[in-house]
């Protein structure tokens, strides 16, 4: 019974995993086919000739270079911008005291159950009111912070052992350089993990990009993918080849937080 149940688990894992990488590789198979195999009945899982010009043809017939500029100053700015505002509110609600902390943290704690469809039309009056329309400034605004960051940094922070900041505030330590100094230095892997979902979360929007520009040399990297679509067709192998050239960056980035996240985990801690 427990060889079958362990069948029975493994393959339902197997099948999962299945479920989600056949997307991913038959989005790289799309890329390297023709535009009139693409359109075969019954479809075809691999391409008959392998078209490695797609990758090269999807980068030139787009202003991609431009597009992945403006994304990477974008991601970056949030993911900057997310680590330093998220930090710095998550330690005053973990370890400063002032009145109606807990109420404060709970009422901002609850704009998470706010669809973040309902803020888009009052964000980009907003933005229209500033003048940022086409500008960075409306790219990456609205993403500087987040509640779910400072959610999990105030959570990683309460885990942290106040006497480390009882020790540094004996030796003279301010607010500041025991955050800096103490706080910062121990929370690497919950750095590391809203630097993730920053990044990855900035990366693959789409909706608010597109609301907030409408020049060319303004868009993201998503909306330049969907730049393949109109009206009457879809480009599909140039599509999904922008789509993989796309996704490389987050790839990366996904393994070197990977290995940070490890060695955060393997610093944090006391040591006797």
């Amino acid at each position: 019974m427990k060889q079958i149940r362990r069948l029975l688990i493994y393959g339902s894992l197997v099948l999962i995993a299945l479920s989600m990488i056949i997307p991913f590789l038959w989005m790289l198979s799309t890329s390297l086919m023709s535009e009139l195999e693409v359109y075969q009945f019954p479809p075809r899982f691999l391409p008959s000739t392998i078209k490695w010009s797609n990758y090269l043809e999807a980068m030139s017939l787009q202003p991609f270079g431009r597009f992945f500029l403006n994304s990477m100053i974008v991601a970056g700015a949030s993911v900057l911008g997310q680590l330093t505002f998220c930090s710095m509110a998550a330690y005053a609600f973990a370890r400063l005291r002032f009145r109606w902390r807990e109420k404060i943290f709970a009422l901002y704690l609850s704009t998470m159950m706010i669809p973040a469809i309902v803020t888009i039309i009052p964000a980009f009056l907003l933005i229209n009111t500033f003048g940022w329309v086409n500008t960075y400034w409306a790219l990456f605004t609205p993403t500087v912070s987040s509640v779910w960051g400072i959610f999990l940094l105030r959570q990683f922070f309460l885990t942290i052992p106040r006497d480390l900041e009882d020790a540094a505030r004996i030796d003279g330590a301010s607010e500041l350089t025991i955050f800096l100094k103490v706080i910062l230095p121990l929370s690497k892997p919950a750095l590391a993990t809203l630097g993730i979902f920053a990044f990855m979360g900035s990366w693959k929007d789409f909706l608010w990009p597109l609301i907030v520009t409408n020049r060319i040399d303004m868009r993201t990297v998503e909306v330049g993918i969907a730049n393949f679509s109109n009206l009457y067709a879809t480009d599909w192998p140039h599509q999904m080849a922008a789509a993989v050239v796309v996704m490389v960056p987050v790839i990366v980035v996904f393994i070197f937080a990977q290995k940070y996240f490890v060695k955060g985990i393997t610093m944090t801690g006391l040591k006797g």
